[in-house]
């Protein structure tokens, strides 16, 4: 991943209750135990809403030790780019992928002697609500002790989306896109010259999510003619620059479109007449180190004319 995808991924995450980093991956905890602090889990019952699925796992942490131990939490989601939240807790970090899930380390809390701490988890999965119920192996959560090198204690959790109409029973399995379906439309855009001299011209844009594969913002690449830049986005929730952006919005629900402005600029003493051909091309940031992949890249991208144009 990219500089500029990472800071776009952590500032749109940056509102959560558990600030997710995204950073290079900490070392694997060996296999095996050590004992001393259990972790147990209940199951995770997702509800549908209009964007997505959300629950709470709820996860106790008992300490048998005859000493208070603070403890970190490492959780393995249920499906790509789902966890959320940790209360109590702190900061989280991305560790690696795992089936294209990702595997996250979590600050936790300090646990007395022979006492209990139930950490409530924040699961939210972007996918199409079903009329029918689903099912999800494979989430898991170690607890490991503060400077430990590895876990004390692990257990998996079986993760259930509650149907559209309520119903838990007979679910079937939920199969979790891994490529992305992304397309990019826009169009010709002409710069007017400005009352400086400058060039500025509007192209509205529009880009398509076409299912739930694993992503947390998309970016989109601009390789425009000589002296043509960026100027801005409109709606703009987050920085813009020269050669990219990142689509305002934020996450995406399958099949959404999204339609924005792109301001296009050139500086002054700049020619009237043909400028050349632009390129923008859309890109999902998932993990640091595993761009996603794209079902069809021919449509990730969108050529078009830039026209300079003086005043009458």
């Amino acid at each position: 991943m990219t500089t500029r995808t990472t800071r776009a991924a952590t500032a749109l995450l940056g509102g959560a209750a558990a600030l997710l980093t995204l950073a290079a991956p900490a070392a694997a905890a060996p296999s095996g135990t050590t004992g001393g602090i259990d972790v147990t889990a209940q199951r995770l019952v997702l509800e549908p809403t209009d964007q997505g699925y959300v629950g709470t796992l709820a996860a106790t942490v008992t300490n048998r030790k005859p000493t208070a131990t603070s403890v970190n939490l490492v959780i393995t989601e249920p499906a790509g780019a789902s966890f959320a939240t940790i209360e109590p807790g702190g900061a989280c970090l991305y560790d690696r992928l795992v089936d294209n899930r990702l595997v996250i380390s979590c600050l936790g809390d300090r646990v007395e002697a022979g006492r209990s701490v139930t950490f409530r988890l924040g699961f939210h999965v972007w996918t199409t609500a079903r009329d029918h119920p689903m099912v999800a192996d494979g989430g898991r959560i170690e607890v490991v002790p503060a400077g430990a090198a590895r876990a004390a204690d692990a257990t998996g959790f079986t993760t259930l989306f509650r149907s559209t109409t309520g119903s838990l029973r007979k679910p079937r399995p939920y199969v979790q896109a891994t490529e992305t379906d992304l397309s990019i439309r826009g169009g010709a855009v002409t710069l007017n010259r400005q009352p400086d001299g400058s060039l500025l011209g509007r192209m509205p844009v529009t880009v398509r999510y076409g299912n739930d594969a694993p992503t947390f913002a998309l970016d989109v690449e601009a390789d425009l003619p000589s002296g043509v830049a960026v100027h801005h986005i409109e709606p703009q929730d987050m920085p813009s620059f020269p050669n990219w952006f990142t689509v305002p919005g934020g996450r995406f629900m399958p099949g959404e479109e999204r339609t924005f402005d792109v301001f296009l600029s050139a500086p002054a003493g700049t020619p009237g007449g043909e400028l050349g051909t632009g390129t923008l091309t859309v890109a999902g940031s998932y993990f640091w180190e595993a761009a996603p992949q794209d079902v069809d890249p021919a449509d990730n991208s969108t050529s078009f004319a830039v026209t300079a144009v003086d005043a009458s």
